[in-house]
């Protein structure tokens, strides 16, 4: 006899599973804890198998009729409806994980061993604040252009125009994940291409070789810290990264070597670096150690020695010498770079002293320790003149 609600709410649980039938194979299974289970026996392909089709009440007489019903017309036509109803759930699954901000994040997961964690918090909390409210939820395959440049334009108009370019990157390469993982066939950021405002770059403010002794008499009569004064001859000696000078550890420098090799993961490009330390920049070590050799920072924070020196430390002392605007810390590395350049030292030994990563993948096949006889002589070269700097107004070049 066909099922009534009546039979349905009067069931009693028992001591063990017991199964009340609708016909044609479909019967409620109801368990000892009450609990009562849509369920339908069929065979397919010579083998019995059983569909699950939601529970009493959520699911109603009437309803379950209706899904048995559709479930034996797929099994009339040849279809399991077992098999049918796991398709339609990974269809539904993989809608739902498809949608921009899932995409967007198991993007950033994926990447997570090779960024810094600092870039990494960048990405994600650029994506949560200016992405994914505006289109995170949104299926990526949907998305357009057209979404992609409304969310940009917001930034563009608040004047953050670096900011909006970076985000554009960011979502092509979400985009190209996306393609690549087989959650949307195209790349919308592509058609974007010269839509948004181009950012102006400016240059680090740089002294030119005149300009050079006027700074080292100022710099040799500045009465601020030692361990400031120090640093920024050493910056000068080694033009690197200020990021760079302000991390250094005691354990990086070798005397024996006269040597400073600096770590990938300090470095911006991520790959170890090599500075040849001159005879005047083992002099400032020198100096440095009987000031923080007893730290692990060469150059320690002054108000917390366990970190090292404030990125504005340097900064203001030469804003106290009069360079505001003039010059910056990393602007000593345009100030080597030129010189060296003009006086005829190979562009490839300069780019490697300055650590810049090769945008030419095949010019990039070399090491972090190749040309290191020729630069060991190069940086020798500048330290002396910056000696002859400082003793003239015009200095002249030292020999090779």
């Amino acid at each position: 006899m066909p099922l009534t609600n009546t039979a349905i709410r009067s069931a009693k649980p028992q001591s063990k599973p017991f199964k009340l039938s609708d016909g044609g194979g479909l019967f409620l299974l109801v368990q000892p804890n009450g609990s009562k289970w849509w369920r339908y026996k069929y065979r397919f392909g010579g083998k019995e198998k059983l569909l699950a089709l939601g529970s009493y009440p959520e699911v109603s007489l009437a309803e379950v009729r209706e899904l048995h019903y559709k479930a034996r017309k797929a099994l009339s036509a040849g279809i399991d409806p077992g098999e049918k109803k796991k398709e339609a759930k990974q269809r539904l699954r993989s809608k739902v994980e498809s949608d921009f901000e899932s995409v967007a994040r198991e993007y950033h997961e994926q990447h997570l061993h090779e960024w810094n964690p600092r870039y990494a918090r960048d990405v994600i909390n650029r994506l949560e604040t200016h992405l994914f409210p505006k289109f995170g939820k949104k299926p990526i395959a949907d998305i357009t252009s057209l979404d992609v440049l409304d969310a940009l334009r917001v930034i563009e108009k608040a004047g953050a125009l670096d900011m909006a370019q970076r985000m554009m990157q960011t979502c092509a390469q979400v985009f190209r994940y996306a393609v690549t993982t087989g959650r949307a066939e195209r790349n919308p950021v592509t058609d974007l291409r010269g839509a948004l405002k181009a950012p102006v770059r400016k240059h680090h403010a740089y002294l030119d070789a005149n300009q050079l002794p006027e700074y080292l008499e100022k710099l040799a009569a500045y009465q601020g810290e030692p361990q400031t004064t120090l640093a920024l001859r050493f910056l000068l000696l080694t033009f690197v990264r200020t990021t760079e000078l302000r991390g250094a550890l005691w354990k990086e420098i070798s005397f024996e070597n006269a040597d400073w090799r600096i770590p990938a993961e300090r470095m911006k490009m991520k790959d170890p670096h090599i500075v040849p330390l001159s005879r005047q920049a083992i002099a400032v070590l020198k100096e440095l150690q009987k000031l923080t050799g007893h730290r692990e920072h060469v150059f320690p924070n002054q108000n917390n020695p366990k970190t090292f020196m404030s990125e504005n430390t340097m900064l203001y002392a030469l804003y106290r010498m009069g360079y505001h605007s003039r010059t910056t810390g990393h602007g000593f590395r345009a100030t080597a770079s030129t010189i060296l350049n003009e006086n005829g030292f190979q562009p490839d030994l300069i780019e490697r002293q300055l650590a810049h990563c090769e945008r030419n993948k095949v010019r990039a096949a070399y090491n972090h320790a190749q040309y290191l006889p020729e630069r060991r002589k190069m940086m020798q070269w500048w330290a002396d003149y910056l000696d002859e700097a400082a003793k003239n107004k015009s200095p002249k070049k030292p020999k090779k």
